[in-house]
């Protein structure tokens, strides 16, 4: 039965992904510095998420995976590649769902007031701002987001070290600004 197993597929993908939206965009936000691009960017991660859900291995850590597609997705965007537009066919959208995406994120309820909530100083924010790609997304994926050296690591496709080096660099920014 086909539809059993993607009704299967979604319910997991609703239920091990859909709660990490609101931290995807608020490390997007950082990430993009523009709120409609972030959206942008959450969109698509979550799209490829679901795509390729039969890729995660289940009971790993789902919020990790899923910042490696954002961050890998925001790297390719601003290499300048060509992108690449796929469109979804047989997609069932059935009425009968028992959670809606919009139940479980405040995102979508209420954007702005969902990333006001989970905001933190304008100085603070400025300064994450200013600093370098590399700096700033080690910073925002260990220090917000709470990640392990080795997630970031992970994420961001690199040694510990380096993930190490940067945090060091982007902490001593952060603190001289």
């Amino acid at each position: 039965m086909i539809f059993g197993s993607r009704k299967r597929a979604a319910d997991s993908f609703n239920a091990e992904a859909v709660p990490h939206l609101d931290a995807l965009y608020y490390a997007a936000v950082y990430m993009t510095k523009d709120k409609r691009e972030a959206e942008d960017l959450v969109q698509e991660t979550m799209l490829k998420a679901f795509r390729f859900w039969h890729r995660y291995k289940k009971g790993t850590n789902c919020k990790a995976w899923l910042f490696r597609i954002l961050t890998n997705t925001h790297i390719n965007r601003n290499r300048g590649k060509h992108r690449e537009f796929s469109y979804l066919e047989n997609v069932d959208v059935e009425a009968s769902d028992e959670q809606p995406i919009s139940d479980a994120s405040a995102f979508y309820k209420d954007p702005e007031a969902g990333y006001l909530h989970g905001s933190i100083h304008p100085e603070v924010k400025r300064a994450i701002e200013s600093l370098p790609e590399d700096f700033r997304n080690a910073v925002v994926l260990a220090d917000l987001q709470e990640f392990s050296y080795k997630e970031v690591a992970e994420i961001m496709d690199c040694p510990v070290g380096t993930v190490m080096s940067r945090l060091y660099r982007g902490r001593r920014q952060l603190k001289q600004h």
